[in-house]
């Protein structure tokens, strides 16, 4: 048996370069990347049927981006995540009298350390 994984269209052999699923409670087909391992209820499709892939009237077709290769982070994520490790970085005090981000004082947590709360006992 070959390591490849084949087309499921009836007499076709060449390699599956993408996997239809279909959601029936929402009459969609969904076309997407290859999936990791083959499942009885995907589809295995080669490049040239997944491009002439319809839908049975009434039916949506949903055509997931290909992600073969590694999303580079733009200008905005990039600005995003310095802000986001500024604001950690920044001790607790000197936020919450900046005023950026004020959070509702919790009254059962003790403490905090990141993402992460020391909570008061509710019988306490």
């Amino acid at each position: 048996m070959s390591p490849v994984r084949r087309c499921s269209r009836t007499a076709c052999g060449r390699p599956a370069v993408a996997t239809l699923t279909y959601v029936y409670a929402d009459s969609t087909a969904v076309l997407g990347p290859l999936a990791t391992y083959a499942e009885p209820h995907c589809y295995d499709l080669c490049a040239e049927h997944s491009e002439r892939l319809t839908a049975p009237r009434g039916w949506e077709v949903v055509r997931l981006a290909d992600a073969s290769g590694p999303a580079r982070p733009s200008g905005d994520d990039l600005e995003a995540l310095a802000n986001a490790v500024r604001e950690a970085a920044r001790p607790q005090e000197r936020a919450a009298e900046a005023g950026g981000g004020a959070r509702r004082v919790d009254p059962t947590e003790v403490a905090r350390r990141g993402h992460l709360r020391v909570l008061r006992s509710p019988d306490s």
